[in-house]
């Protein structure tokens, strides 16, 4: 394993994001839109408090699901690729990687409060948490400052709005195209 001489911090470190990510997405693609179609009245039924305009939103078809995860896939592997570029130094990288860990336990809520499966959560504690544990542990290692209140928080802002841009560009990529429009 190639590792920088300037940080000690291998490529399995920064490259390992796209791959922990990919493991996770891949689970996502072949889950989300389905799942969203039978959960919806559920959760409608339990969250009745949620305007109707957002269970519109999250009528996901799987195009717009694959869309918004290759869109999601190029802003991690920028991550990853800064990440490498820096060894492990970017706060692109780290903010990322920060924000992945804490997807990962988001998850694991999501599906303790639906009381089941949701997309994303079985490689939630099997990928997402422990590769995000040890890349943490791993930037420690080589002396690169990771954690602290102000990096968990720039985490927690940069994922929902991380998600909800790329959502919102693949309804609009994804939308069908109509001959002579």
């Amino acid at each position: 394993m190639k590792t920088d001489r300037t940080s000690g911090v291998s490529g399995a470190v920064t490259w390992g994001l796209l791959a922990a990510w990919a493991a996770n997405d891949l689970e996502e693609i072949a889950t989300m839109a389905g799942w969203l179609r039978t959960a919806r009245s559920e959760l409608k039924d339990r969250l009745p408090w949620v305007p109707d305009r957002v269970w519109e939103r999250a009528d996901l078809t799987q195009r717009e699901v694959n869309t918004a995860i290759a869109l999601m896939g190029v802003l991690v592997a920028a991550a990853a690729a800064d990440g490498a570029r820096t060894g492990g130094r970017s706060a692109f990288f780290r903010t990322t990687l920060a924000g992945f860990g804490l997807h990962g336990v988001v998850h694991l809520a999501q599906s303790a409060a639906y009381g089941g499966y949701t997309p994303g959560v079985a490689t939630s504690p099997t990928v997402v948490v422990p590769y995000s544990l040890w890349a943490l542990r791993r930037l420690r290692a080589a002396g690169i400052p990771v954690g602290g209140a102000r990096a968990t928080a720039a985490g927690l802002a940069f994922l929902p709005v991380a998600v909800a841009g790329v959502h919102a560009a693949a309804r609009v990529l994804a939308r069908p195209r109509t001959p002579g429009a």
